[in-house]
This record gives structure tokens, sequence and C-alpha cells, in this order.
């Protein structure tokens, strides 16, 4: 079974601001929640698929070598699953900052994340600078 990326939302069209338009005012809002949403819906789709296939392709196979093929191929399938799963709920969370306005801008020092940054990544929760510092201490501590 082919399994999709976790990341695959591309299917948009990107946000083109206006000039003197404010940061996140409402139109803004409303396309990062069509991208979460949309991107939600695939996911949820890709978990039916994996129960249906699941269902449909459990069998039990008299040699060990099919058996194990079948359990790992079963494994790494729901291991996707469990990362989507934790996708969703941070896409769950995004949702609820964009509706208490909160959404897009970054939560280690405030300032503005950037549309095509979140459009590239609509669930980013830091600037692109507080990031790169997150991911060197990162590095540092984990070697």
């Amino acid at each position: 079974m082919k399994t999709s990326s976790s990341t695959e939302f591309k299917n948009f069209e990107p946000y083109e601001p206006k000039r003197g338009e404010e940061y996140m005012n409402e139109p803004q809002r409303e396309h990062f929640r069509g991208i979460l949403l949309e991107w939600k819906s695939q996911l949820m789709q890709e978990v039916d698929r994996t129960v249906t296939h699941m269902k449909d392709e459990a069998a039990n196979f008299p040699d060990p070598a099919d058996r194990a093929t079948q359990e790992e191929e079963f494994s790494l399938e729901l291991r996707t699953r469990d990362r989507e799963r934790k996708l969703i709920k941070k896409i769950d969370s995004t949702m609820e900052r964009i509706e208490q306005d909160d959404y897009g801008f970054c939560d280690a020092c405030g300032v503005e994340i950037g549309i095509k940054r979140l459009e590239a990544r609509p669930t980013a929760s830091l600037c692109i600078d507080c990031k790169t510092l997150d991911e060197i201490k990162e590095k540092q501590e984990l070697g």
C-alpha cells in the first residue's frame, strides 16, 4: 500500500497580500484555516484507508516469513499513522490559535512568522530565526 507523506497539503492557492494589508487579518486567517482543514481531512482519509487495508489484508499465512513481512508492513503503517495522529493534534491546536487571534506570531520573540513560512509549514509556531536557534541548541545538546 502506498502511504502519502504527512506534509502533503500543497493543493492551495498561495496568498497574495495587498499593499498596506494588516498582518493576520481575517482573509489571511481564513486562508490558513482552509489549508489546515484540508490537510487534516487528508490525514483522516489516510487513517480510514489504513484501517480498511489492515482489515482486508489481514491473513494468517502458514509461512512464518510471509507472516513476519505482513506484521512488519502493518507495524510501519501504524507508526506512520501515529505520527499523523500527533500531527492532527498539532493542527487542532493551531486552529485554536487562529480562533484566539494568536496565530502567525512567534512563540519565542513575538515577531510575525510570515505568510510564506506559514504556507510552507502551517503549524509553525516559531519564526525562522528562533527555529534556527532552537535547532542549533538541539544539535549541541544531542551531539
